[in-house]
């Protein structure tokens, strides 16, 4: 939840040009992340719940993607970006560590 707030953030210093583009893409998948979790969770199946926190690890993929675009755009300042990408990467472990738990469990 953290990183989707700090997503909306960053993306509202955007140009108002990318509002469609890079803005939405990069909300959309930071708010995957969280949500998928949850649903999977919900689901209380175990291979369902596997499957919807491989797709919020694909979406925080997606997200890391437009980050360094938005960085490479100088849409973003370093230490904006610095400290979402830790935070991403933060997410990344977390997710990773789950999917193998439950792999293993």
């Amino acid at each position: 939840m953290e990183l989707a707030k700090l997503t909306f953030e960053i993306t509202s210093m955007y140009p108002k040009s990318e509002i469609y583009g890079l803005v939405s893409q990069s909300r959309r998948c930071a708010v995957s992340i969280p949500s998928n979790i949850a649903e999977g969770y919900g689901r209380r199946s175990r291979k369902e719940y596997i499957q919807f926190l491989k797709v919020a690890y694909g979406s925080s993929l997606e997200l890391e993607t437009q980050l360094i675009l938005a960085s490479r755009l100088k849409f973003i300042d370093e230490k904006k970006f610095e400290i979402s990408t830790n935070l991403l990467q933060e997410v990344q472990k977390m997710l990773n560590s789950m999917i193998n738990k439950f792999y293993t469990g």
